[in-house]
């Protein structure tokens, strides 16, 4: 075998067997100590990853913890209750204008017509009931261009209680809402209540020298003088009604007609029984408060027959 001098050729490096020590090579390396290493992937129990909600479900449950969050400020609150205080207030505000204010003009008008129309001369009252007690009627005395209130007021005289008609001027805001909202209380001419909370004597009010006529049919059983103060003023005039003759119906505060005579029948709104007498000098007339002047009127009152006297 003969010797022959071998030829060695160096292999070339595997394309990923880079010189580190190379400063060549080196720069266009990642350091190994740079290099990026996947971490394993996390399981949850079971072998499955969680499902994520879908964006729908996500924006709902954000729009929850905001409502929630808003709730609980206290500062939210309480502009909210400020708010809604505020709107009640008008709402109140409106139905209170609404139910009262205009009907405070209808009133005046209707229970106090003008002056003019007082100084007319007039007849008999057109037949009007303004008052009930079981099934007696009382009729206004006066014609009604000439009143110019009607009035009820207490007594400590054994005097029988009225069942007033029409609807009360005065009555308070809750009365008056109730009605406003519910109905009822809507008459067609107003009255006043004068003092006491009782309706047991009617004032019909009228300027000195109006004529006054008689309130129920019957007869007249007393004519006798009205003492005020000790004094003298005018009349009163008892009546027993034909509809109910254990009753005995009075009138004061005026003089009676000459005509008029203990025994004499009348007839209501038809008979004349007298005129209104001017006590504004000498007592302070409860009824002034709704009209314009000193509030002068005849007055009425209902009393059992049996205990009738004489003052």
């Amino acid at each position: 075998m003969s010797d022959r001098t071998a030829v060695v050729v160096p292999l070339r490096p595997a394309e990923w067997d880079w010189d580190w020590g190379s400063a060549t090579a080196g720069s266009l390396a990642l350091d190994p100590a740079e290099l990026w290493v996947e971490p394993p992937p996390r399981r949850q129990k079971g072998g499955t990853v969680p499902r994520m909600p879908a964006p729908s479900r996500q924006a709902a449950a954000a729009r929850g913890r905001r409502k929630r969050a808003r709730t609980a400020n206290p500062r939210h609150r309480t502009r909210r209750l400020v708010a809604l205080t505020v709107v009640a207030g008008a709402l109140l505000g409106t139905l209170f204008v609404t139910a009262f204010g205009q009907s405070a003009t209808r009133q005046t008008s209707q229970a106090l017509p003008g002056p003019s129309s007082r100084l007319l001369p007039v007849g008999p009252p057109t037949p009007l009931t303004v008052a009930l007690h079981s099934g007696l009627r009382i009729q206004l005395p006066v014609a009604q261009s000439r009143v110019t209130a009607i009035g009820y007021h207490s007594s400590d005289d054994g005097v029988l209680p009225l069942t007033p008609l029409g609807h009360q001027g005065n009555e308070g805001v809750l009365s008056r809402l109730a009605h406003k909202i519910f109905g009822g209380g809507r008459g067609g001419f107003v009255y006043y209540q004068l003092s006491g909370g009782e309706t047991a004597v009617l004032d019909v009010g009228a300027t000195p020298g109006t004529d006054v006529y008689a309130p129920v049919d019957g007869t007249i059983v007393g004519i006798s003088d009205y003492i005020l103060n000790g004094k003298t003023y005018g009349s009163r005039i008892d009546i027993q009604p034909s509809a109910a003759p254990s009753l005995v119906v009075s009138l004061t505060h005026l003089t009676p007609d000459p005509a008029l005579t203990v025994g004499s029948a009348i007839a209501a709104s038809t008979t004349k029984v007298g005129r209104v007498v001017d006590l504004s000098g000498v007592e302070r007339q409860a009824l002034a408060r709704y009209t314009q002047d000193a509030g002068n009127h005849v007055s009425i009152e209902l009393r059992p027959a049996a205990t009738l006297t004489l003052p």
